[in-house]
């Protein structure tokens, strides 16, 4: 990959700058059905039957059916009050990938009660894993990237007047309790598209309305410069997934409430994303209006000319003018 030459300029004094979460800032600690099958052994399932390989299938297969059954969590259906949301969509993938297993083993053509095979203690163990550092673990350059950060934050030392962090990402509202069990500072600022984010059952459990506007600006205000990333923005609350440009704009509503009242909607600021995926970071970025920055993390992936990639945050962050 050659050197860019390019920059972000700093004209506009104000920059939101967006990371995907999956794959960008975090990776599993373990191959999933490596930590599936280790957690399933802790709870008495047989370690002949359930195996690493078998559960790859079986969860890749699981996952692609409910994605096709309840997309983006079962959002549509939460609102209608016909589904529980991203912890029922969890727990099914769980007993399905599970049931799959079992069922095959037995010679059944398809598990008929997977509630019966599957513990339901082992369901809450996976479910509260994969929302903290036992499940996942941040990428190298993540942490120093975000001390890097913290530094100039408080030695003002950026060409923009202002920076507002966020994450966008296609998950469940588990993204912030992932962050900050690895070791960042995350703001309460989230989504709020259609129905209050507040609304929706999930797992997050917030700490203040979103519409107790002026205590939450001041809050923020008097924190801001303490916050490695200042809002999240999920797919499951936004309304939609990446690429759809909604969660875009989404994303640059919500970062106006981050920074009132220096920000308002007449207020022109530069806004960047950076993720690992093309299709869903890089050109849906750009197909929203904003500026893009392909993460390589998988350097056997091949793209066109004129893609503005980076192998890691640190050689990011040297090009976005936001260092001396």
């Amino acid at each position: 990959m050659s050197n860019p030459t390019w920059l972000i300029p700093a004209s506009s004094r104000t920059l939101l700058l967006t990371f995907d979460a999956f794959g960008t800032l975090f990776h599993p600690r373990l191959p999933v059905p490596e930590q599936y099958a280790a957690v399933a052994h802790q709870f008495g399932l047989s370690r002949t039957t359930i195996t690493p390989d078998k559960l790859e299938t079986a969860f890749r297969d699981t996952f692609r059916a409910q994605m096709h059954q309840y997309p983006n969590y079962g959002r549509a259906d939460v609102l209608r009050g016909q589904y529980g949301g991203p912890r029922q969509w969890w727990e099914e993938v769980i007993r399905g990938s599970f049931g799959r297993v079992l069922s095959a083993e037995s010679g059944e053509t398809r598990p008929e009660h997977p509630k019966d095979n599957v513990p339901d203690s082992l369901v809450e163990a996976l479910l509260d894993r994969f929302a903290s550092s036992e499940g996942y673990a941040l990428y190298d350059d993540v942490l120093p990237f975000f001390r890097r950060m913290r530094k100039l934050k408080s030695a003002h030392k950026w060409s923009f007047d202002r920076i507002i962090v966020g994450v966008i990402s296609n998950s469940d509202d588990r993204v912030p309790a992932v962050l900050k069990s690895l070791g960042l500072t995350v703001g309460d600022m989230r989504a709020d598209q259609d129905q209050s984010s507040m609304d929706l059952p999930g797992f997050e459990v917030r700490s203040i309305k979103q519409d107790d506007a002026r205590k939450h600006d001041k809050d923020h205000e008097d924190r801001n410069l303490d916050l490695d990333i200042d809002m999240v923005i999920t797919s499951y609350e936004a309304g939609q997934e990446k690429p759809h440009r909604l969660i875009f704009d989404v994303a640059r509503r919500q970062s106006l409430k981050v920074s009132r009242p220096w920000l308002t909607s007449k207020t022109r600021f530069r806004s960047v994303h950076v993720g690992d995926d093309f299709k869903k970071d890089y050109q849906a970025a750009r197909d929203a209006g904003w500026e893009s920055y392909l993460l390589a993390r998988d350097n056997s992936a091949v793209h066109g000319a004129g893609v503005k990639e980076f192998p890691d945050l640190l050689k990011l962050a040297d090009k976005l003018d936001i260092f001396p």
